[in-house]
C-alpha cells in the first residue's frame, strides 16, 4: 500500500531536516506501509522504550543517529533503563551490561530526550492531553495513555518509537482512529469480595482476566467501584498488557471515552460478554502467587509500574512500627521522587530501611540482593513477569500485606 506523504514529510525524506531525520523517516515510511497506514500525522510527544539495553544493537541504533547529529523534534520521555543512574551502587549484575546500559541511557539524553527514565510518563509534567496523537512505547504506558487519559497511540516498539520522535510524525492507523477504539467485549464485574477494602485487588484481577481472555480486543468494563482510583486503573492496565496484548480498555463511568456502555461500544453490539463473580476475582488473585502463606521471603518489591505520589502517601503511614526484616524496595520515577523529598518523606523511608530505586525496576535488572526466598509484590505486572525474568517464586498481596510480610520475613495476609 502506498502512503500519502506531505510536502514536509518528503522534505525530511530528502534530507532537508538533516541526515538523522532522513534515516528515521525512511524507516518510518516503510513501517507505515507495512501496517497499511494511509498517511502520517503530527505526534505531540513520544515515549521511548529502547533505552533499556537488550544488546549491542540497542547502542548501534542510537549511536548511529547521534553520528548523524540527530535530535528529537517533540517532547520525548524515556522509559526505564538497565541501571539506576542516581544510585549506581545498587546494581550488582554483570559490569559490562551495567556499563553498556548506562551508556545507552545517556546516548538517548544526547538526542534531546528528557531523562525521565520511568515506565509511568503519565506521572510527569509531560502527561499528554485527551485526544492527543502520540507515539508511546512501554506496554503499561500505552494502555494508560489510551484508556485513562484518552490520548491516542499504537503499541510502538524499539526503534520505531525513536523514529517517530526524530521526525515528529506518527502513522495514522489502528488506535489513532476513532472507529478502531470501539469496545467489542463487555466485562461485567458482578460483585467485589467484601473483605477487599479497596478496588486495587479487583482491578488487578480484572486486568489479568482481560489480558488472558481478550488478547488485543478492547473491553468495556462494567461494575468497578465508583471509588476506583487512577492508581487502580494503572494496575489494571499494566496487568492486562502483561497477561495479553491489551492497548486500550474502557471502564464505564471511569474512563473518558466511556461515560456509558453505549458510548464505549460506539452504539454497537459486543462480540462477547464475560461475567466475573466475587469468587472469580478471588481465584484470579490467588493464582498470581506461586507460594502459600507462611513462605519465607527474601524481599518485597513495590512500584511496578512506578509508584505515584499518592501511593507513597499510602505507604508512609504503614511504615510506623518495627522495621522490615527483609529488603523492601520501591521503584519510582525521578519527578515523583522529587515530590517525595519536598514532602519530607525521604527521611521516613530511609529510617524504615526502604530502598528507593530510580531509573529502572527490580523485575528487570539485578538490584535485589537476596533472591533465595520468594519475593512479594502488590503488582500484577511483576507477579506475571518476575518468575520468568528472575527465576523466583512470587507472592501477591495488598500494599498493607506486603509491608506486614516484609516485617515478618514471610508471607502474611490480612
Amino acid at each position: 500500500m502506498s502512503i500519502e506523504l506531505s510536502e514536509a514529510d518528503r522534505g525530511l525524506l530528502a534530507g532537508e531536516g538533516g541526515a538523522a531525520a532522513a534515516f528515521a523517516m525512511g524507516l518510518l515510511v516503510r513501517f507505515a506501509e507495512a501496517v497499511e497506514a494511509p498517511r502520517l500525522v503530527d505526534a505531540e510527544c513520544a515515549h521511548i522504550d529502547g533505552c533499556l539495553y537488550h544488546g549491542q544493537v540497542s547502542l548501534d541504533f542510537v549511536e548511529h543517529l547521534l553520528a548523524l547529529d540527530g535530535r528529537v523534534r517533540v517532547p520525548t520521555t524515556l522509559n526505564v533503563g538497565s541501571v539506576d543512574l542516581i544510585h549506581p551502587e545498587l546494581f550488582h549484575g554483570d559490569p559490562g551490561l551495567g556499563t553498556a546500559g548506562a551508556r545507552l541511557m545517556r546516548a538517548h539524553e544526547d538526542l534531546g530526550c528528557v531523562p525521565s527514565f520511568t515506565c509511568a510518563p503519565y506521572q510527569t509534567m509531560f502527561r499528554p492531553r485527551f485526544g492527543a496523537q502520540i507515539a508511546w512505547a512501554e506496554s503499561n504506558a500505552i494502555v494508560f495513555a489510551n484508556s485513562v487519559i484518552g490520548a491516542r497511540t499504537e503499541r510502538y516498539g524499539d526503534f520505531i518509537d525513536l523514529c517517530c520522535a526524530i521526525t515528529g510524525r506518527v502513522p495514522h492507523y489502528g488506535l489513532h482512529l476513532t472507529e478502531n477504539r470501539r469496545a467489542t467485549v463487555v466485562v461485567e464485574v458482578e460483585a467485589i469480595p467484601p473483605e477487599w477494602d479497596d478496588a486495587g485487588p479487583a482491578c488487578v484481577a480484572v486486568g489479568h482476566v482481560i489480558g488472558r481472555r481478550c488478547g488485543d480486543r478492547i473491553a468495556a468494563i462494567v461494575g468497578l467501584p465508583a471509588g476506583t482510583t487512577e492508581d487502580d486503573l494503572k494496575a489494571l492496565g499494566a496487568t492486562a498488557a502483561s497477561a495479553g496484548s491489551v492497548a486500550l480498555f474502557h471502564a464505564v463511568g471511569l474512563t473518558p471515552e466511556a461515560p456509558t456502555l453505549e458510548a464505549a461500544l460506539q452504539d454497537g453490539r459486543p462480540d462477547e460478554t464475560i461475567r466475573l463473580t466475587a469468587d472469580d476475582l478471588r481465584d484470579t488473585v490467588r493464582r498470581l502467587s506461586t507460594v502459600p502463606d507462611g513462605t519465607r521471603l527474601s524481599a518485597v518489591s513495590l512500584g511496578t509500574p512506578h509508584f505515584s505520589v499518592r501511593e507513597f502517601e499510602r505507604l508512609v503511614p504503614l511504615l510506623d512500627g518495627p522495621p522490615p526484616t527483609v529488603g523492601l524496595y520501591v521503584n519510582t520515577g525521578r519527578e515523583v521522587m522529587a515530590e517525595v523529598q519536598a514532602r519530607g518523606w525521604e527521611e521516613r523511608l530511609q529510617a524504615a530501611g526502604v530502598t528507593v530505586v530510580l531509573d529502572t525496576c527490580t523485575y528487570l535488572t539485578a538490584i535485589m540482593r537476596d533472591l533465595e526466598g520468594a519475593v512479594m509484590t502488590n503488582s500484577g505486572k511483576m507477579a506475571y513477569y518476575a518468575p520468568g525474568n528472575l527465576d523466583i517464586e512470587i507472592a501477591f498481596g495488598s500494599m498493607a500485606d506486603c509491608v506486614a510480610s516484609a516485617r515478618a520475613g514471610k508471607v502474611v495476609r490480612s
